[in-house]
């Protein structure tokens, strides 16, 4: 056997010893030998190391038939931490995590108006102050940084390909942070993260699970078999970049009649602000005391449960829409469980209903009938756990399955 396999050996064992004593734990060295088929002496040896490392503690002693008591394992979740980023179209949140993904402690800052440079910039100098910030938590229990983003994303060479809100392209964040920081670094397309940390921490583990998020954008991110789907350059999952009228309106991306130009909140808004300038009356131009910049989803959600017709009238055009374009991937993908999050999905059951609905009507019958369709669990919080689903499975090696 070469020393490379044997090494790879080695760390696929470790792996195994440490998901079954997260997921099964407390136990003992005897049963992950069994649970694991390895001998005694490689799981003594990893859990050894483990141990030394502070992944893995030990804990009294369990039952015996016979003999002396076996002494039990715990996996320590917080004697390591990581950093998790996750940046959206309008904000940067900076978390640093245990590893079970529970934040420990964060924050969040603005981005509205900055493009290109000036977001790498900007993230920069707030990572450098927030690093400062955990200096008293040991440099050395840090086992890495995740970031997500929206846009094309490169997972395997950690390259923001492109992003057209924040102008962001080729921009080779894993290489800039490694060389900055000199810490292991991830980087990973939004969408799929959250996919990922739904399957693992959220309320759906299935193999075949397809997420969707409506709220400054549309997106998605799909695993097929606990695989997630990636494409060539990383770019599978742009759902709202699918063309659903070529005499539409000119997209950011440079394509005309985009789902995105419709139905997420920039789009929904912009024909909120259309209506009002046009005297349409709507409850949400009370409710926002005729502010502009305080028409927010939370706004509009609020003048839907009151029964405003301008508010119902645009619901019930993204569920026409969404709702077809989510037809088409049950269609093409047969998953097993279909979740929607953002800021438009959550709190407004009504979207939902008609989706629903729309589902049942126009989906092929044996793809739709043992179809899960839900809302997100994750709730605000799902980037960060979908940027440390993405280190942790990596690095790791946490099963999806377990």
């Amino acid at each position: 056997m070469k020393k490379g396999d044997y090494k790879l050996i080695q760390a696929l064992n470790r792996s195994k010893i440490l998901n079954k004593i997260r997921t099964e734990g407390p136990i003992s060295r005897i049963d992950l030998a069994k649970k694991n088929s390895l001998s005694p002496s490689t799981v003594a040896s990893a859990v050894q190391e483990l141990i030394r490392e502070g992944y893995v503690s030990e804990m009294g002693t369990g039952s015996s038939s016979g003999g002396r008591k076996p002494i039990l394992l715990r996996f320590n979740p917080d004697n390591h931490y990581l950093f998790a980023v996750a940046i959206t179209n309008s904000v940067m949140t900076l978390a640093r995590m245990n590893l079970e993904a529970k934040v420990l402690k964060r924050e969040t800052h603005k981005i509205a108006g900055l493009q290109g440079e000036a977001v790498i910039e900007r993230l920069l100098h707030l990572m450098d102050d927030f690093i400062a910030g955990q200096e008293t938590e040991g440099a050395e229990r840090c086992v890495g940084i995740s970031i997500t983003v929206p846009g094309i994303v490169s997972s395997s060479e950690g390259i923001v390909h492109y992003n057209t809100k924040l102008r962001m392209v080729n921009v080779p964040l894993k290489r800039i942070f490694e060389e900055r920081y000199g810490i292991q670094t991830w980087v990973e397309n939004d969408m799929n993260s959250i996919v990922l940390a739904e399957r693992r921490f959220g309320d759906y583990a299935y193999p075949n699970l397809i997420y969707i998020s409506i709220g400054d954008g549309l997106g998605s991110g799909i695993l097929i078999h606990d695989h997630l789907l990636h494409g060539m350059h990383g770019g599978a999952g742009e759902f709202g970049h699918t063309s659903v009228d070529r005499s539409g309106l000119r997209c950011e991306c440079g394509n005309v009649g985009c789902l995105d130009s419709y139905i997420s909140w920039l789009a929904i808004y912009s024909r909120i602000i259309t209506a009002i300038a046009t005297g349409r009356p709507t409850l949400i131009q009370e409710l926002s005391g005729g502010d502009y910049n305080k028409i927010v989803p939370s706004v509009f959600k609020e003048a839907l449960h009151r029964g405003d017709k301008l508010a119902n009238d645009l619901n019930e055009e993204v569920a026409e829409h969404l709702g077809a374009a989510i037809v088409n991937l049950i269609n093409m993908f047969n998953p097993q469980a279909l979740i929607l999050g953002g800021d438009m999905a959550h709190g407004n059951p009504e979207l939902l209903d008609m989706i629903r609905v729309y589902i049942d009507r126009h989906a092929m019958p044996i793809l739709k009938d043992d179809l899960l369709f839900g809302l997100a669990s994750l709730g605000e919080e799902d980037k960060l756990i979908g940027a440390a689903s993405i280190l942790l499975q990596d690095l790791f090696g946490f099963s999806l399955t377990e």
